[in-house]
């Protein structure tokens, strides 16, 4: 097999390269549910032996269920339209058979492309391929803004076979004649749903429409209507369907809870909620509002930082890696991390700001309760956006009322032991500024003994 040539020096790089004489990083997988028959395996649905043995060094043993529905026809050169949320073990799903069809490349002619919407989506797939890229003496790397195209070009120049890239770093380099995709005939559309909502679309099918000859599409969304619908009839050829139920956190398995505050109360209600928690997630609007909120919750004692888009690709990471390991154990991030962030252990989840709808809810929700685990997840509420979380509970099909509480109010202390009153008000009849009327202390549900959730009864959220 012909392996490529060395690198030049990246050491100091952030570009993900896999090199089959050293992986980037061996990560941990995402942790997906159960197989869907646990006597299936992957040499049963077609992985060859050399990706099989990175599989049981890794632990892998049953292909999870987007995985053992997609991956035969992935590797019979069907074009695959997968619906499955994030967080369901599709990273795998689409990378194993690209993999197995990906033959060395010349220099600035890749085989393989896979458009992802995030920077940080092109790291963790970068990452979770590396060693089995490695296997087959592929080098692949992630190209997305933010860091030094220079170096992104030293790599593309040298020979890179399977490309992970955000639509306009890539759209970028094609139009300076530093890539090409005439080589192209495996194309990946990763997380389509968000890079709609993102307004790429435009990008990618600019990227694709460049793409001649014959080329497998393999498209993962967690919706497929509207433009995913559009680009599916334009860029898949009689494209097999796989739906998987949903894997991440939804409104029947969180705990939920929406809390009626005031601007002069927010700060320290979110404050003395995120000090019971091991690893809490805060979302803002705002990148400025991020920065703010992060150095307010530093000033009542807590260790807090935020990541947004304007931070530099490096720091985002550090700040990412502090979070995981639990040395920055309070995260104030804007929606760049709804999606595509996978930390596990991530207690409470809480929407600062509002979002913008139900399903900018459900994603930044689904940033807990993963892989089995329960989660709390709270919604802070102002009088004046009472009438538009409303809104978006019922689109979403939550039946959890707004609670005003007072900064010392007993249930911020244990608010998984605590049930909220149900019962939205009547859409019609409803005005802006009405709310729960629970009284702010000992009243608006009743109190139950501990069940194994996220209260401690002494202001902690242990796990179950």
């Amino acid at each position: 097999m012909l392996l490529p040539q060395p690198w030049p020096n990246l050491e100091n790089s952030s570009l993900s390269i896999a090199m089959p004489s050293r992986p980037l990083i061996d990560t941990e997988p995402d942790t997906p549910p159960p197989s869907l028959d646990g006597d299936v395996t992957f040499a049963d649905l077609g992985i060859s032996p050399d990706l099989l043995a990175v599989l049981t060094k890794r632990g892998m043993v049953a292909p999870f269920p987007v995985q053992a529905l997609t991956i035969p026809d992935a590797l019979a050169g069907r074009d695959v339209c997968g619906k499955a949320q994030t967080g369901s073990g599709k990273t795998l799903a689409f990378g194993l058979p690209l993999i197995e069809r990906t033959k060395t490349a010349k220099p600035r002619r890749p085989h393989a492309i896979v458009l992802v919407p995030t920077r940080e989506l092109a790291n963790q797939v970068a990452e979770e391929l590396t060693p089995f890229a490695a296997a087959r003496g592929l080098w692949l790397c992630a190209i997305y803004g933010g860091t030094s195209m220079f170096r992104q070009i030293q790599a593309l120049r040298q020979g890179v076979d399977i490309v992970i890239a955000t639509p306009g770093r890539l759209n970028d380099l094609l139009e300076r004649g530093e890539m090409s995709v005439s080589a192209v005939k495996n194309v990946v559309l990763d997380e389509a749903d968000q890079m709609a909502d993102m307004g790429f679309l435009p990008q990618v099918e600019r990227i694709l429409g460049q793409i001649e000859g014959e080329t497998q599409t393999l498209l993962f969304s967690a919706t497929l209507d509207g433009a995913i619908r559009t680009l599916v009839q334009r860029y898949q050829k009689d494209p097999v369907r796989h739906e998987v139920a949903s894997t991440q956190a939804t409104v029947d398995t969180l705990e939920q809870r929406f809390i009626g505050v005031t601007s002069e109360s927010k700060i320290e209600i979110a404050s003395r909620i995120s000090a019971g928690a091991k690893r809490v997630l805060l979302f803002v609007r705002t990148t400025h509002g991020a920065d703010r909120l992060a150095e307010q919750l530093g000033r009542t004692g807590l260790r807090a930082a935020a990541i947004h888009g304007r931070l530099s690709q490096s720091k985002r990471e550090r700040t990412l890696a502090d979070f995981a390991r639990g040395s920055v154990p309070v995260l104030v991030a804007t929606n760049v991390a709804a999606r595509g962030l996978h930390v596990d252990g991530i207690d409470v989840v809480i929407h600062y700001d509002p979002p913008e709808d139900h399903k900018v809810y459900l994603h930044r929700s689904g940033r807990t309760a993963r892989a089995g685990e329960s989660g709390m997840v709270v919604t802070l509420v102002l009088p004046i956006e009472e009438r538009d979380v409303t809104a978006i509970e019922r689109a979403a099909g939550i039946d959890v009322a707004i609670v005003r509480m007072a900064v010392d109010d007993e249930r911020l202390l244990d608010l998984a032991n605590w049930d909220p009153p149900h019962g939205l008000p009547e859409a019609a009849s409803y005005s802006r500024g009405r709310t729960s009327t629970a009284p702010a202390r000992n009243g608006g549900g009743s109190r139950r003994p501990a069940r194994g959730g996220y209260g401690s009864g002494r202001g902690g959220y242990s796990r179950r």
